[in-house]
């Protein structure tokens, strides 16, 4: 083109768009370097005049480079490019099934202007699509574009070429056709030959939500296209069997959770010279037949239903009826039995009531048993807390079953933190781990009574000598040891205390 135009009118002019899905074929293309068996086909004049040679590799002029647009872009999803004078797409189409091959061809038919042209690869052909492309060389694969014209478009051509008189009738006559189909009491589309939605009557804008702006789309941009049935593909076979193709039966699920039943019609609109120009895709709403089929068959079936209900019934009262007799006779049978039941009810409930005035009696006694245990639980508790040393006792597990106040200020731990825990999982600054040895003569009963002085640590972290005595439980079933702790030093404070209160009282 440069060297058709030269190289001004060239950047002025020409704007050339280089698309792939190819992110990493882009950024190749983008470098515009060319080994020297890439450009070996081109003259050494033509290698010199466009390309910079650096080390063994070619580099296409910046200057030029620069009307070249590269960008990644999807033929099949992303919008094409529009207003194209010339549309390359090589050995691409071939990769795709036929149905992708006319949305695709669509699309270019779309981007390219009135008088733009298509260039293929070499094993690409438009067979399929005479109606989009017309061959320019078919050698070389260069197509020049269908402009889109429907018979529509060719009435009001002829109605603006045509006298006064002639113009206002076929106006009229246009106008008349156009309301007749938009009133039609059923829902009807029409889809050109290039795939653009050019007419919709007022059901169906109602019945799929469309309006006027839909006009002039691609039919496969709308969501009808595929729902609520794939009619793409079979407006392809109404073109290719050249006849209508019907469906029936359409389940189509509303927004309201219900469902709709449509009759879908595809039939292809051949012009005077037996072309396609589109299809005309009617939907009838068949719902209300359907309910009313299902509704007689669930009909037919509750009456065939009733019927042998009934005639179950009948043999089922003709039993009932024989059992009634054998149940009268049987219910004089159980009244007498029911009588004498009566009698030897009447004498339980008079030994029932001897037995509940016994079970008062021994109530009364656990009353008073449970009191006396109350009040010896108190005189026990008092025992324990009237004590100056500490008392823990155990059982022969080494669990503890009693734990003082004195032992919480000694140790630091109340109650309800270790009863029920062992005795050596405690983390006191008592030595624990020696007791293992006497206590386990104790539970034995190798030894009656031990006592013994340990080296220990309050809870208050000061050292003390604590006295420690263990004896086994005596007259009891419960098998287990009785320990008493004492601060030897407060011991004997105390004991100097009462000495020094005793001479005091003496002297007075």
């Amino acid at each position: 083109m440069t060297e058709l135009l030269g190289a001004e009118d060239f950047r002025q002019r020409v704007k050339i768009y280089a698309t792939d899905v190819d992110e990493e074929a882009l950024n190749q293309a983008r470098q515009a370097v060319y080994s020297a068996k890439d450009v070996q086909l081109l003259t050494t004049e033509l290698r010199h005049k466009y390309f910079e040679t650096t080390g063994n590799n070619y580099v296409f002029r910046q200057d030029l480079r620069r009307s070249v647009i590269f960008g990644r872009h999807d033929l099949l999803q992303d919008a094409p490019i529009s207003r194209l004078d010339l549309l390359v797409c090589r050995n691409t189409l071939m990769y795709f099934n036929s149905e992708t091959q006319g949305r695709i061809l669509a699309r270019f038919h779309f981007a390219l202007n009135d008088s733009g042209y298509l260039f293929l690869g070499k094993a690409e052909m438009l067979l399929m699509h005479s109606n989009l492309f017309t061959p320019v060389d078919l050698k070389n694969r260069i197509f020049h574009k269908v402009s889109a014209t429907n018979l529509r478009d060719r009435l009001l051509i002829m109605a603006n070429t045509a006298d006064d008189e002639s113009s206002s009738r076929l106006s009229r006559h246009i106008r008349l056709r156009d309301l007749a189909f938009d009133t039609a009491p059923i829902a009807q589309i029409v889809v050109d030959i290039n795939g653009i939605l050019v007419l919709i009557n007022e059901q169906a804008r109602t019945l799929f939500g469309l309006s006027p702006k839909d006009l002039t789309r691609p039919f496969q941009d709308l969501e009808l296209s595929y729902r609520p049935v794939e009619l793409r593909s079979l407006i392809e076979r109404a073109y290719n069997e050249r006849r209508a193709v019907n469906l029936t039966n359409v389940e189509r699920y509303l927004s309201s959770s219900e469902m709709q039943y449509l009759d879908v019609q595809i039939r292809p609109l051949q012009d005077i010279d037996s072309s396609f120009l589109g299809v005309s895709i009617a939907f009838h709403d068949v719902t209300r037949y359907i309910q009313l089929q299902e509704a007689l068959q669930r009909s037919r079936q509750d009456l065939e239903t009733t019927n042998e209900e009934l005639q179950s019934t009948n043999e089922e009262l003709e039993t009932t009826n024989e059992e009634l007799q054998s149940t009268n006779e049987e219910l004089e049978t159980t009244n007498e039995e029911l009588q004498s039941t009566n009698e030897e009810l009447e004498t339980m409930n008079e030994e029932l009531q001897s037995t509940n005035e016994e079970l008062q009696t021994i109530n009364n006694e656990l009353g008073e048993r449970t009191t006396e245990l109350n009040r010896t639980n108190v005189f026990l508790i008092c025992i324990l807390k009237s004590l100056q040393s500490g008392v823990v006792v155990i059982d022969k597990s080494s669990n503890i079953l009693v734990w003082n106040h004195m032992l919480e200020d000694m140790w630091g731990l109340r109650a309800d933190e270790v009863l029920g825990k062992s005795l050596f999982s405690l983390d006191i600054g008592l030595p624990v781990e020696q007791l293992r040895s006497p206590i386990r003569d104790s539970l034995s009963g190798k030894r009656q009574f031990q006592e013994m002085i340990f080296d220990a640590t309050n809870r208050r972290g000061r050292q003390i000598k604590c006295y420690l005595a263990i004896t086994p439980l005596f007259g009891t079933e419960m098998e287990g040891a009785v320990l008493m702790m004492a601060d030897i030093e407060k011991v004997t404070s105390m004991i100097s205390s009462q000495e020094i209160a005793e001479r005091q009282q003496q002297e007075q």
